[in-house]
């Protein structure tokens, strides 16, 4: 694949909800404002990042906050390009390709139409895999760019400049200014050379969605069913385990916005009364997978909820009491595990207290 075109939109929006675990913002709207965003400037060229010219100058791009506020505070067909223009006025650069924070719900989105509008690449990777809350979680960090310069764009068309000495600071910094912009800012961040990115990006993660995506239109129906082609497109992957955790009713969900992430937790039980209740863990993404003190899956390994008629995956935001859900649980990426990594995106990282045990190693019941 050479290029992102309008028919690509519905599985690369479907597949990057089901990898975001509930996080990355709702792509609905993105998808249709990508979908207007291409009509108006064509297809956007898809760029392997081994193909960057080592002294490229690249920028991540995406939607910073609370993914619950993006469902009220809608974005523009034009905040990324604007995000993106801000950005070269502010630096004095020129960029020559965009690349996602994380393969997740409409942050996968975002990034398309900036390059669309400017007529540069985009990226196939992303710094995460999937969706995660923080800018020290993405690879990028995590291998040693600096977040900064960065620009930050909101709803007012305001502008906010950040230079900061390390990435804990930005994140700070820039959790705060999405609070106090409505709760959702748009930022273009972590300027990176070409020579840099090809280290540190997951590569391969946006054609990866897309094939995903097709696997679950073609697919769609009762969730058990779903369990064969979803391990059959993940066990070759840079993901690996699949398994389907549980099935049932969410009975309770409660959520909150604290600090610019909404935080809270998810009860699903039994269709049949026959099982102990599953807790969800949420911040902005499912992390853990728990029945009583029974850990079943944990980041970085990805939780899933997905309609148990439909298969559609659910955004956290979406969930709902009532729904009659299945819980699936995918691998994460071998760069994901090493301890550098795990310091920055491990459970304890969150508040848990226990050590993340990759989800193979975890026995079945």
């Amino acid at each position: 694949m050479e290029f992102i075109e309008e028919s690509h939109l519905e599985d690369l929006a479907l597949g990057a909800v089901f990898l975001a675990t509930g996080g990355g913002g709702d792509p609905y709207l993105p998808k249709l404002l990508t979908y207007e965003t291409l009509k108006k400037y064509g297809p956007v060229k898809l760029l392997q990042p081994q193909d960057l010219d080592d002294d490229a100058h690249v920028i991540t791009l995406g939607g910073v906050g609370a993914p619950t506020v993006s469902l009220e505070l809608l974005p523009s067909i034009e905040d990324s390009l604007n995000t993106l223009n801000a950005y070269e006025a502010q630096t004095g650069k020129s960029v020559d390709a965009v690349a996602s924070f994380e393969i997740g719900g409409g942050n996968s989105l975002l990034p398309i139409m900036a390059a669309a509008g400017k007529g540069i690449p985009v990226l196939d990777g992303d710094g995460m895999a999937r969706a995660l809350p923080e800018a020290q979680m993405m690879t990028y960090a995590i291998f040693g760019a600096c977040p900064t310069p960065a620009v930050a764009y909101d709803y007012e068309g305001n502008i906010t400049v950040f230079n900061t000495k390390t990435t804990a600071t930005y994140e700070r910094h820039i959790r705060s200014l999405a609070l106090a912009s409505g709760g959702m800012i748009t930022t273009a961040e972590h300027p990176m050379t070409g020579e840099f990115v090809k280290q540190s990006i997951i590569p391969g993660t946006l054609s990866f969605s897309i094939q995903l995506g097709r696997v679950l239109r073609e697919n769609k129906g009762n969730a058990e069913e779903l369990l064969n082609p979803l391990q059959n497109i993940f066990e070759p992957s840079i993901y690996g385990e699949c398994r389907l955790l549980y099935c049932g009713k969410v009975t309770d969900k409660a959520t909150r916005i604290e600090g610019g992430f909404d935080i809270g937790e998810a009860i699903i039980s039994d269709f049949n009364h026959q099982e102990a209740p599953m807790k969800i863990s949420i911040k902005n993404e499912f992390l853990v997978a728990t029945i009583g003190d029974r850990i079943l899956a944990s980041v970085p390994d990805l939780i899933v909820l997905v309609d148990y008629e439909s298969s559609t995956p659910i955004n956290a935001e979406r969930l709902r009491y009532g729904q009659r859900v299945a819980v699936f649980a995918v691998g994460c990426p071998q760069v994901f595990r090493s301890k550098v990594a795990l310091a920055a995106v491990g459970p304890k990282c969150f508040g848990f207290d226990f050590d993340y045990v990759p989800l193979e190693e975890i026995q079945q019941f």
